[in-house]
């Protein structure tokens, strides 16, 4: 059996933590591991798992390796999707990658939170022997209220051993609508989770959609492989239709079961969802981070860098982090999406990157920006090595605070340690490197007419970067 770990989304529900260039997959919500990371630690102990392929965007090629490699987890291939297409084309890519027919995929989201892994393990099991069968398996949530966030699954009174067979999936509801479901006990939440042998999924998307299937096979065939990394040919996967699992496949198929899950499970797609799971005190508030509260109740409150005090509100949403504030009430999380499509239209960098940035190399903090002048403080990995390098807009100071830095500055190669600073003119070819043991620390300092990060050109770059 394969894990497919598929890390499309961008969770604008849970900014301001949640960014494009970092979103909440990759972030550590729930517990000191991140949502990837926990949605691969939960199979651990399940018998005949392979090596994961996960699909990501391009963006996050880096961010997926190094959680990946933090758990000691070698995928066989990390598929890098230059634009997304939605979930049934990165099904099919990786049922394409897949070494045989007959390998059981298991599709996971990257995003959702699994309390009961016992629930869960045993109903993955029933969901292998159901596709080596032939079938194509979800896993239906059991619902505990009337969602009207969630798509649901209707079953059919016909039954295949731990399964049913699907009688239809239906959007999200109405509120009347949804206790109808709940009442009935036919319905479960859809829960975007599926299992079916690669050949199985691939038959019945010729059979649905044969142009995805085309398409993804040219992409896949036109790919470089860099490492672990599957680069698609952009041009080609923009052709691609963009479409769901369910609605290309699953609604369509005659071979769709429904197995039923009641494994404490959230998708954890606003903050409310995201309070619902976490620890709280004795007055039902979640705190994070360094956070006073005086007659406050019922309420989530995340501090990243500063002291925040909470007085005499309830069922309300605190978000701190370096560059941004955000407050909600807890019933309205869902119109989040909302500021960040104000941030978007006046093209607002809070909208998709945070203050930290993190690179193949290590990261940098934007400690301080003007006009002409931004000052960063800059970490590099042990070994890591940013690109040769040159600048048309501005030039650069070094301090370093901590470690050793091999500085290449023109056809000069010069070690420089803590205390000791070097300047970058503008024009010249550069490149900072780590040579030591411990992380490089360092404080930058650049000045000129334009100090955005595409004002890089790079002759030569270890990680593929252009």
């Amino acid at each position: 059996m394969i894990p497919v770990i598929l890390s499309g989304g961008s969770g604008t529900r849970l900014w301001p933590l949640s960014r494009r260039h970092y979103p909440k997959q990759f972030l550590p919500l729930v517990s000191s591991h991140t949502m990837i990371q926990e949605t691969l630690l939960r199979l651990t102990g399940l018998a005949g798992l392979q090596a994961p392929i996960a699909v990501c965007n391009e963006d996050h090629r880096f961010m997926m390796a190094e959680q990946l490699r933090q758990i000691d987890v070698n995928p066989s291939a990390i598929i890098l999707e230059p634009l997304g297409r939605n979930t049934a084309p990165a099904v099919a890519l990786a049922a394409l990658r897949a070494s045989s027919e007959d390998d059981v995929l298991l599709v996971l989201p990257a995003d959702h939170v699994i309390e009961n892994i016992q629930v869960f393990q045993q109903a993955v099991n029933q969901a292998k022997v159901l596709a080596e069968q032939g079938f194509l398996v979800t896993f239906g949530i059991v619902p505990t209220e009337p969602e009207t966030g969630y798509g649901y699954i209707k079953r059919s009174t016909e039954a295949v051993e731990a399964a049913y067979k699907v009688a239809s999936f239906v959007e999200k509801p109405n509120l009347e609508t949804a206790k109808s479901y709940l009442d009935s006990g036919d319905y479960y939440w859809n829960s975007g989770m599926f299992a079916f042998t690669a050949g199985s999924f691939l038959k019945e998307l010729e059979k649905f959609n044969p142009d995805m299937l085309e398409k993804c096979q040219l992409a896949l065939k036109s790919a470089k492989v860099d490492m672990d990394f599957v680069r698609l040919d952009k041009e080609i996967f923009a052709s691609c239709p963009s479409d769901s699992i369910d609605y290309a496949v699953m609604e369509k198929t005659a071979k769709a079961v429904v197995i039923p899950m009641d494994a404490a499970w959230n998708d954890v797609g606003s903050w409310s969802a995201l309070w619902d799971v976490t620890a709280k005190d004795s007055s039902g508030n979640a705190i994070m981070g360094d956070v006073f509260t005086v007659n406050t109740h019922n309420s989530f409150i995340h501090a990243h860098s500063k002291l925040v005090t909470v007085v005499g509100l309830d069922n309300v949403i605190v978000v701190e982090t370096d560059d941004a504030v955000m407050i909600a009430a807890k019933d309205k999380v869902q119109d989040v999406k909302d500021i960040v499509d104000q941030l978007k239209a006046q093209s607002r960098s809070e909208a998709d990157i945070h203050r930290k940035a993190y690179r193949p190399w290590g990261h940098y903090d934007l400690v301080d920006t003007g006009e002409r002048h931004q000052t960063k403080r800059i970490v590099v990995k042990p070994g890591a090595k940013l690109s040769l390098q040159k600048h048309h807009h501005r030039a650069e100071h070094w301090v370093v605070v901590k470690g050793t830095a091999l500085i290449t500055k023109g056809d000069e190669q010069v070690l420089i340690s803590e205390n000791e600073s070097t300047y970058i003119p503008l024009g010249v070819v550069h490149c900072l490197e780590n040579p030591g043991v411990i992380p490089l620390e360092i404080v930058e300092v650049q000045s000129g007419s334009y100090l955005g990060e595409d004002d890089i050109i790079r002759f030569n770059d270890q990680y593929g970067r252009v």
